[in-house]
């Protein structure tokens, strides 16, 4: 818990410099198609440390993981067996990604809008958007609207609640951080077991 405490801080003190912004982009893209870890922790962090900026921070959020987004379709519409089965061998999703088809064919973007805004791994549903095919304009409607749900949402509470919800990350960061990756595990868990 330590090591996260340390990060935090450090992310807190980078969420003031022009760098910040960058490397949320880059965590945004990067875990919409194949990164682990969501940029939610980076986000709160940013929006936390300038809450004037939160709804900046989001919409710099939203864009790169539609783009991320836009990325894992790709990899999984051209380059599935190099690089889609190893991600998902990765995460060990094998059997729901197969599962993953049934949703696609019969939700089709509402899958996709599902995955964007839940702790569901996002890569799972973009990978497979690309390699079952699914109408690439809804697919990035589906995760415009998700993600940018998901992550204006998170900015919006911290702009309202500001110093509270600082106060509130500080005081139960180590409970905060297990809550955190037991949403993770769940969402792997979710799709593992239940489609």
């Amino acid at each position: 818990m330590h090591v996260f405490r340390r990060l935090y801080v450090w992310v807190l003190r980078w969420a003031e410099t022009p760098y910040a912004e960058w490397a949320l982009f880059g965590i945004a893209v990067a875990e919409s198609s194949f990164f682990p870890i969501p940029p939610d922790v980076l986000l709160i962090a940013m929006c936390v440390a300038a809450p004037r900026r939160s709804f900046r921070y989001a919409l710099v959020c939203s864009v790169a993981s539609v783009l991320g987004g836009a990325l894992g379709y790709l990899i999984g519409f051209k380059f599935y067996d190099i690089l889609g089965k190893p991600i998902i061998r990765v995460y060990s999703l094998g059997d729901e990604y197969v599962r993953v088809q049934e949703l696609y064919r019969r939700y089709d973007a509402l899958a996709v809008a599902a995955a964007g805004f839940t702790p569901i791994p996002y890569k799972l549903a973009t990978i497979a958007a690309g390699t079952f095919q699914i109408d690439f304009w809804r697919f990035l409607v589906a995760s415009l609207l998700s993600r940018s749900a998901r992550f204006f949402l998170v900015a919006g509470l911290i702009r309202v609640f500001g110093e509270s919800i600082q106060r509130l990350i500080e005081n139960y960061f180590n409970w905060l951080t297990v809550a955190f990756f037991a949403l993770l595990i769940g969402g792997f868990f979710v799709v593992k077991y239940f489609f």
